[in-house]
């Protein structure tokens, strides 16, 4: 299921609870949103206008087709369909009505009097609901009813409600022409323009007889009067004029429900007589120049003309501004906010807001999206928890941060743990809707945070979601539960859905990358970003090249992380009751939080290393510069679990940019990453091993000094400032 459709799905399941006004509220700035980003290929889609092969013109050398059609989506709009007869009758005029089968009691009576006064009756689905092409199931359930009420009706074209269809299952139902389609609709919630404005033949599989697509060619007037509020029919009259110019066919769509034929028009409605001038100016201008046909007359002459015989034609579409005069009203309808001038030489400040489950001032790899972004001018805003007493609104570097939540960092309960995400997903959620952006870049842990942004894709913002983790393996580690549990297979699901609301997926290794490929999202979607190192930060200015600066008395050892199961803390710490009866001045100091932290506690004093093990606690990220310096080296003793084992540790990077020696757990992602040239590996989970590899580099400076030689030559090539330009130029080309 495509993102479009998952919100669709969302919209279509929560309307009936929403109040009418609200409704309308919400599809109006949808459209204003959809209007500034479409501009350039509505209401005129340049290259829409080329005529089909073998095109030789419309019947007695007319020059362009008139069709007048009619969805009537409710009883209301059923009992508005005659003044429309009366209203076009009065001025030469023949339409077709599409009625909804089991929506609304259908009038027998009005079917008949249609049909005898020279109108067409088409058929327009069962509900109305969203739902017939959500699945094939789904269609073929209905179908049968769908071609029961054609054979009742004697009628022989279909348009599908909100223009949900799939040309190749439409051949399921008796039809001769379909009316589903449109040369170019920004506003509809599958924006799938055909590229024409002239009718093409659909040909069915298997020598079926097929039928005739009859796009719609101007603007629905739901679209103009109701959505963008629109109070003349200029935007009408150059549409028609651009499709008389091409000789096409200028194919209607009005709706009896929406017209407001005297007293006060209600907030979704607009004067019937805006229908009534449209005929008009056909009349006064084109007369004698237009083919009045109904839809199944155009549908029959396009097959006897022989242009049957050819599929659409496939047209070099190009998408051009269009001029002021073609688009009139446009200024006093652009979205409040939105800027009409560019600075010189730059496009205008994006507004980007991140969510993310996180404490900010822990998050490097958050802050260096949100700062890049503030450094080169966006306006940019981060939702994140809130701890200690930093304030609940902080302006960091440009960038505003916005703590709306507290969390403990030691949850270990499966209900603990998830409710205060639930909560956050709601508060940001809330946020989020009360502000408009141009970009919501969602951080992950959890994927479903995606769906926070569900209000502003809906005003038109893109979704990127970043996966710092993957979450069913996070999860797996963290609580014990294997593959095969329900909690993993759900977490799966999740992680699916989350990538297909999102337009884009930043994922933090090459190999999750391809994980992720397998089972959750396209290639084409996605980009890896690592969390490379800000050589622009204090801390990551190299240093001398011994690997111990400041105390020459004493091997210290250094983690600066949380604490959680997977990093393999208490590994480190079973090390070091071997390194100390070798190095009896050597430390380890352990930089952080975390659930294991009791854990870890009593393990150090079980093997009674009080003095050599030491818990530093919490260090902000901008003070670690001050850790890194009394390192003699860095460890990272990750479990090769199915989570730890693919995890990339941000802290190599950290290490080596200010010359720490490092040593590594030998686990898949980092063998991927990097070789004994610039780490000193030791086998996942051994500590006997680690000990060695900790007593080794003690006393050989030489490796120590090679070690850290080699990683800041590789540090050059990965360093924030050059690998940023990346991330810009995505962000750039998704807002473009």
């Amino acid at each position: 299921m495509a993102v479009p459709s998952i919100v669709n799905h969302f919209y279509y399941t929560i309307r009936p609870a929403l109040p009418r006004r609200v409704q309308i509220a919400l599809r109006r700035k949808v459209a204003l949103a959809k209007l500034k980003k479409n501009s350039f290929s509505w209401p005129i889609c340049h290259g829409s206008e080329v005529a089909p092969p073998g095109w030789k013109g419309w019947p007695e050398g007319k020059k362009f087709a008139l069709v007048l059609t009619h969805d009537v989506e409710n009883m209301r709009g059923q009992e508005k369909c005659l003044d429309v007869v009366k209203l076009e009758e009065s001025m030469g005029f023949r339409s077709s009505f599409n009625l909804v089968a089991e929506r609304y009691r259908v009038s027998a009576a009005l079917r008949a009097e249609l049909t005898a006064r020279g109108f067409e009756v088409g058929q327009h689905g069962l509900y109305h609901d969203g739902k017939k092409f959500r699945s094939r199931k789904i269609f073929d359930e209905r179908s049968p009813r769908i071609n029961q009420y054609l054979r009742e009706w004697n009628a022989v074209g279909f348009r599908s409600p909100s223009m949900y269809c799939k040309l190749d299952w439409i051949h399921d139902l008796n039809i001769e022409y379909d009316l589903s389609t449109f040369d170019t609709d920004p506003f509809e919630p599958e924006a799938k323009p055909a590229g024409t404005i002239f009718p093409f033949f659909i040909t069915a599989p298997s020598g079926g007889k097929g039928y005739v697509e009859l796009p719609y060619t101007l603007p629905q007037d739901m679209t103009l009067f109701v959505m963008l509020q629109q109070k003349n029919i200029d935007i009408w009259k150059n549409k028609l004029d651009w499709i008389v110019k091409h000789g096409g066919m200028a194919l209607a769509l009005v709706h009896p429900d929406y017209m407001c034929f005297g007293g006060k028009t209600a907030p979704d409605e607009y004067p019937a007589s805006h229908y009534k001038d449209l005929l008009e100016y056909v009349e006064s201008r084109y007369k004698g120049m237009y083919w009045n046909a109904l839809p199944r007359d155009v549908a029959r002459f396009w097959l006897s003309s022989g242009m049957g015989l050819a599929t659409r034609t496939k047209v070099p579409v190009t998408t051009v501004k269009m001029p002021a005069h073609a688009f009139p009203g446009a200024a006093q309808i652009r979205p409040a906010g939105v800027r009409t001038t560019k600075p010189p030489g730059r496009e205008a400040p994006r507004r980007v807001c991140m969510p993310a489950y996180t404490f900010y001032e822990m998050d490097n790899r958050v802050k260096r999206y949100a700062e890049a972004l503030a450094a080169r001018g966006d306006l940019v805003d981060v939702i994140a928890l809130r701890w200690g007493d930093v304030p609940a609104h902080e302006v960091i570097n440009g960038v505003n941060i916005y703590r709306i939540q507290r969390r403990s960092k030691n949850q270990r309960g499966k209900v603990s743990y998830l409710l205060p995400i639930l909560k956050f997903l709601v508060n940001s959620a809330i946020l989020l809707a009360g502000k408009q952006y141009d970009l919501i870049h969602v951080h992950s842990v959890p994927d479903f945070e995606v769906f926070a942004a569900l209000v502003p894709k809906l005003f038109g913002a893109r979704v990127i979601l970043d996966i710092h983790d993957l979450v069913p393996e996070f999860y797996a580690a963290k609580f014990s539960v294997g593959p095969t549990s329900v909690a993993f297979k759900a977490l799966m699901f999740l992680e699916k859905v989350s990538i297909m609301f999102s337009d884009h997926v930043i994922i933090s290794n090459h190999l999750w990358e391809k994980t992720l490929v397998n089972r959750s999202t396209p290639q084409w979607k996605c980009s890896t970003i690592l969390n490379y190192p800000d050589t622009q930060m204090p801390f990551c200015q190299p240093q001398q090249m011994n690997g111990n600066n400041n105390n020459k008395n004493k091997f210290i050892a250094i983690y600066p992380g949380s604490f959680q199961w997977h990093q393999g803390l208490d590994i480190a710490i079973r090390a070091f009751d071997l390194v100390a009866k070798e190095l009896p001045g050597a430390e380890l100091h352990l930089y952080g939080e975390g659930p294991e932290e009791p854990s870890l506690r009593a393990l150090v004093s079980e093997l009674g290393l009080e003095g050599k093990v030491l818990f530093k606690g919490y260090v902000p990220l901008d003070s670690i510069w001050q850790v890194m310096q009394c390192a003699s080296v860095g460890i990272v003793p990750k479990r090769n679990d199915p989570f730890g084992g693919q995890a990339f540790s941000t802290k190599v990077f950290e290490f080596m940019s200010f010359g720490v020696p490092v040593i590594l757990s030998k686990t898949s992602v980092d063998q991927f990453y990097f070789d004994d040239s610039v780490v000193q590996f030791f086998e996942p989970e051994n500590f006997e091993e680690l000990a060695n590899a900790l007593v080794s580099l003690a006393f050989d400076e030489n490796k120590r000094q090679m070690l850290v030689k080699n990683s800041l030559k590789l540090i050059e090539d990965v360093r924030w400032d050059k690998k940023k330009y990346d991330y810009y130029n995505l962000v750039d080309k998704l807002l473009a």
